[in-house]
């Protein structure tokens, strides 16, 4: 048995409780992680309510991103991790346990110095930040990046990723305390969305040129504001819909005058999903000629073949390489992962209150405590 975030049927955050479900076992190459410390993100709370259900086959315990260590191997573990190591995970759920089953592909060594706290706060949000911009967008140097909701997990860590990539990150928030925060971590301008025109902002800041990539968290609010600033073949993407989708009016005539074209994504589903890649080789053949039976011809052929790759690991292992030395001490620029506060396990109700008054900056840390003797468990 181990204790979890839990909630009977879905509601308010009323409804969460700590509770005492089984403790998973690892299956065929994954790894058993000993939770320390895990985030929210506004997926929980869609979760909570009833509007995000878990993909088939992934836990019902809330939890997308985790920070521990490694407890426990499962058979086929490739001998990449060993009991101990510390480590923080992507998740498709489960992360507000005691205990989490993570493929080892989807598992990442913790920078040097940094806390579990501060490790929790880097897999959903950052993972997301850089698919969204390299995966997705194709960043490239000097190029313009819109990002909406500068100020949570997501918009944060965009725009250290764009500066990393040489790039400009614009950003949108809804109060001038948000905005300033932006700005201390490398934004380039910042607009309140709520009392002025971020459109006519952004086309002044960039000289009436526009951006050339939009990370639209938000929707159907924007939509109109969307366009208006976005650049002549400009890549606009959406990965939340926190106002809704339903849009009234000619998107697609405007968005088609522009050259710009609208992207989707969302990285909690693609669990299962396979993507391709591919290798090439130059093969020789030698056969026989028919106008002359004792010499040869050489037939030279290009094989291109296909192997399915999961996107996820793709995704982790790519973030490993390119971005994750960043986070160490020396690394030049230096990346910081920003928790807003932190929660303890029993008081995930409040955590949840928190993130819906939409007053974090940055992310908020849920940690795991050892035992739960001082708190009532279902």
């Amino acid at each position: 048995k181990m204790f979890a975030a839990y909630f009977d049927c879905p509601g308010g955050p009323e409804n969460l409780c700590m509770k005492s479900v089984m403790k998973p076992d690892p299956g065929e190459g994954e790894v058993l992680m000993k939770v320390s410390a895990s985030a929210l993100n506004r997926a929980d709370l869609l979760q909570r309510r009833g509007k995000y259900p878990p993909p088939k086959g992934a836990s019902d315990i809330l939890g997308l991103e985790a920070a521990g260590s490694v407890a426990g191997l499962g058979p086929g573990c490739s001998g990449r991790w060993k009991i101990g190591d510390t480590v923080m995970a992507l998740l498709s759920g489960g992360g507000q346990a005691q205990f989490v089953t993570v493929p080892e592909g989807l598992l990442m060594p913790i920078p040097k110095d940094m806390t579990f706290t501060q490790a929790a706060a880097i897999p959903e949000a950052w993972l997301t930040a850089f698919q969204l911009l390299h995966f997705v967008g194709k960043v490239q140097e000097g190029e313009r990046v819109l990002i909406h909701a500068g100020a949570s997990g997501v918009g944060m860590a965009a725009i250290q990723l764009v500066r990393l990539a040489k790039a400009i990150p614009i950003v949108t928030a809804g109060t001038q305390e948000k905005l300033e925060a932006t700005a201390n971590i490398g934004a380039a301008a910042g607009f309140n969305y709520k009392n002025e025109d971020f459109s006519e902002k952004v086309l002044e800041f960039t000289q009436g040129s526009g951006v050339d990539i939009i990370l639209d968290c938000v929707g159907a609010s924007h939509w109109e504001k969307n366009l208006n600033c976005l650049s002549t073949d400009g890549r606009w993407i959406i990965y939340g819909l926190l106002s809704g989708g339903e849009v009234h009016g000619d998107l697609l005539a405007r968005l088609l005058s522009k050259r710009a074209s609208i992207h989707t994504s969302l990285l909690r589903s693609r669990d299962k999903e396979a993507s391709s890649s591919h290798q090439q080789w130059l093969c020789t053949f030698y056969t026989p000629c028919s106008e002359a039976p004792r010499r040869v011809k050489r037939l030279e052929i290009t094989l291109q073949l296909y192997f399915p790759s999961q996107y996820k690991e793709r995704l982790v292992r790519a973030f490993t390489e390119e971005v994750l030395p960043h986070f160490s001490g020396g690394a030049s620029p230096r990346l910081q992962p920003l928790v807003d506060s932190v929660y303890p396990l029993h008081a995930i109700a409040e955590a949840h209150r928190a993130m819906e008054e939409n007053k974090n900056i940055g992310k908020i840390v849920i940690k795991i405590p050892v035992c739960c003797k001082k708190w009532p468990v279902q």
